[in-house]
C-alpha cells in the first residue's frame, strides 16, 4: 500500500469514528460543540506557540505563500467569471465559491504532520498564515455581493484580529523572530494541551457530517467539490512550478489546497445570508471524497 495511503488512513479513520460516536449520541450531543470550542479556542492555538516557538523561516516561505494565494486567487476568479453559465442563485454561490477555497486546518495539519518531517509546523505556519486571511476576505465579499444579507469588509477585519489561529501563529512566530526561549513549564504545559488538538479536532470534524438532502443539490456539490479537491491543488501544482517551489514545500502546497472545506464554512453561510444547507451538503461530500482524492493527488503530484 502507498505510504501516503497509510499516513492519511488514521487521519479519516478518527474523522469516521467521530461520525460514528455522534450517530450512537456517544457521549452525548453537548459535547460536539464544546469540544469543538475549546479544540479552536485552546488545543490548536497552544500547538501552534509550541510548535512554532524556535523556529526559522528562511525566503523559501515567500514563494510557498506566492504559490498557495495564486492557486486560491485562479479558481476564485474562475467560478466568479462561470457564474452565470452554471445559472446559479447567489446564496447557492457563495456556499459554491466557500467549498472551493476554504480550508479545513484540522485535516490539512494532521496530514502535514505525518507527511512533512520536523519542519511540518514552519511550513503549515506559511501555509495557514497566508489562507486564512485571504480565504475570510475573499468569502466575506462575495457573501456581500451574493448573500441575502451582506455585510462589509470592517467585518472581516473584526474576524481575522479575533482568529486564534492567526493570533497563536503570529505570536509563536514572533517568538522565533526574537529568539526569545519559553519558560519550560510554560513550553511543557502548551506541548501536553497541544497533543489532544488534532485527535479532538478530527473527531468533531466527523461529528459534524450531514447527509440528508443531497440529492437535491447535485450541481453544487458536484461543482464545489471538482474545484476544491481537483482544479485547487492542480492550480496549486502550476503555480508552484511557476514560482519554483518543491520538495516539502511543493507537498505542503498540494496538502493545504487538497484538504476539505472547513466546517467554518457553514456558520459563516449561515450568519450572512448564504445557503447554509447547501453548505453542509458540501463539506460532508468534500470530507468524504478527500479521504479518496488526497492521496491520489499528493502520491501522483507530491
Amino acid at each position: 500500500m502507498s505510504p501516503v495511503i497509510l499516513a492519511i488512513l488514521p487521519i479519516f479513520g478518527l474523522i469516521l469514528l467521530g461520525f460514528v460516536l455522534y450517530r450512537l449520541d456517544f457521549p452525548g450531543v453537548g459535547f460536539w460543540p464544546v469540544s469543538e470550542r475549546l479544540t479552536y479556542y485552546v488545543l490548536f492555538p497552544a500547538m501552534l506557540v509550541s510548535g512554532l516557538s524556535g523556529r526559522h523561516f528562511d525566503a523559501s516561505s515567500l514563494n510557498l505563500a506566492l504559490t498557495v494565494a495564486s492557486a486560491v486567487c485562479l479558481v476564485g476568479a474562475f467560478l466568479v467569471f462561470s457564474r452565470t453559465m452554471f445559472r446559479l442563485d447567489g446564496p447557492v454561490f457563495t456556499s459554491i465559491f466557500q467549498g472551493a477555497i476554504r480550508p479545513n486546518t484540522y485535516v490539512g495539519m494532521s496530514a502535514a504532520a505525518v507527511l512533512l518531517g520536523p519542519d511540518w509546523m514552519t511550513l503549515s505556519a506559511v501555509a495557514m498564515l497566508t489562507l486564512i486571511p485571504l480565504v475570510n476576505v475573499l468569502c466575506v465579499l462575495v457573501l456581500s455581493r451574493h448573500g441575502k444579507q451582506g455585510s462589509g469588509l470592517g467585518r472581516v477585519g473584526i474576524e481575522l484580529a479575533k482568529n486564534p489561529l492567526i493570533l497563536a501563529c503570529v505570536v509563536g512566530m514572533t517568538i522565533s523572530f526574537l529568539d526569545l526561549p519559553l519558560p519550560g513549564v510554560v513550553a511543557s504545559l502548551l506541548a501536553i494541551l497541544g497533543k489532544a488538538a488534532l485527535p479532538l479536532g478530527l473527531l468533531a470534524v466527523g461529528a459534524g457530517l450531514r447527509f440528508e438532502g443531497l440529492g437535491s443539490s447535485t450541481l453544487p456539490v458536484v461543482l464545489a467539490s471538482l474545484a476544491h479537491l481537483v482544479a485547487l491543488p492542480l492550480a496549486a501544482y502550476g503555480c508552484a512550478r511557476l514560482f519554483g517551489v518543491e520538495g516539502l514545500a511543493l507537498t505542503t502546497a498540494l496538502i493545504y489546497t487538497a484538504i476539505p472545506v472547513s466546517v467554518s464554512a457553514f456558520i459563516l453561510a449561515r450568519q450572512m445570508g448564504g445557503d447554509h444547507q447547501v453548505m453542509a451538503l458540501i463539506i460532508t461530500v468534500q470530507t468524504v471524497l478527500s479521504a479518496v482524492t488526497m492521496p491520489l493527488i499528493l502520491g501522483v503530484l507530491g
